[in-house]
């Protein structure tokens, strides 16, 4: 098979044999790829540092016959160095890489999704106040382009203002007649929160944002499991994110 290009964000890797890794990218033209780079841990390797989570990345790779490409060349593009570099900015990234990683197919392309994660890598990147709030608003645009997004201001199945209840597997917020059995009481504080988030520019997400630590809490917990309802899967990062925001 002939190489191609393509450019992209790195979202993991891991260790294949002595010296190789697997890498997981979400590219603009062929969505999620998962390739060998061989070599990659020998001090020698002519990729260096260039395929480490957060970069962003033109490469050369082959078509494998089975899952997994090869890379043949890496040149960066934007390392986004100061996200490794902080432990706030770096569980906020890990968040979006992860989300991105579990909504992204492997070979489907998806160029809104990844001009979201460049806008969110970028928003870290400018070292924000609250990190973990660009992390929740890039999460709720997220489930938006999955179609997720959850119903914050209005009964998610009739659409009746004021919803005093939240139901993961309705949608969201739910009025007392189409509440299911697992529905229970929500805060109209963190409704609001999320809400907030949910419009705000990645860039600003956070800023202005009038709520206490309490409701912070209470929002996140309800986002993350919405996001894990919906996936169908745990999220590793979130601990990391929680231990690391207001």
């Amino acid at each position: 098979m002939p190489p191609y290009k393509e450019q992209g964000v790195v979202l993991r890797s891991i260790k294949l044999g002595e010296a190789d890794k697997i890498v997981t990218i979400m590219t603009q033209g062929s969505g999620k790829v998962r390739a060998v780079a061989k070599g990659i841990r020998r001090t020698t390797s002519r990729f260096g540092a260039r395929l480490e989570p957060f970069t962003h990345v033109n490469l050369m790779l082959y078509r494998g016959r089975g899952a997994l490409d090869t890379v043949t060349q890496a040149e960066i593009l934007a390392p986004h160095r100061a996200i490794r570099e902080d432990l706030a900015l770096f569980a906020a990234g890990e968040t979006m890489l992860e989300a991105v990683d579990r909504v992204a197919e492997e070979h489907e392309r998806n160029v809104r999704l990844v001009v979201l994660l460049l806008a969110g890598l970028r928003a870290l990147e400018a070292r924000p106040n609250d990190p973990a709030a660009v992390a929740e608003s890039f999460v709720l645009k997220l489930l938006s382009l999955a179609g997720f997004h959850p119903s914050l201001g209005a009964c998610a199945v009739c659409g009746a203002p004021g919803a005093p209840l939240w139901s993961a597997g309705h949608g969201g917020a739910v009025c007392r007649a189409d509440a299911d059995r697992g529905a229970a009481p929500v805060d109209p504080q963190v409704l609001t929160v999320l809400a907030e988030l949910a419009t705000a520019d990645l860039a600003a997400a956070g800023r202005g944002l009038a709520a206490d630590p309490r409701v912070r809490r209470a929002a996140r917990a309800l986002l993350f499991g919405f996001a894990e309802y919906h996936l169908e899967r745990r999220m590793r990062s979130v601990p990391l994110l929680a231990s690391t925001a207001p």
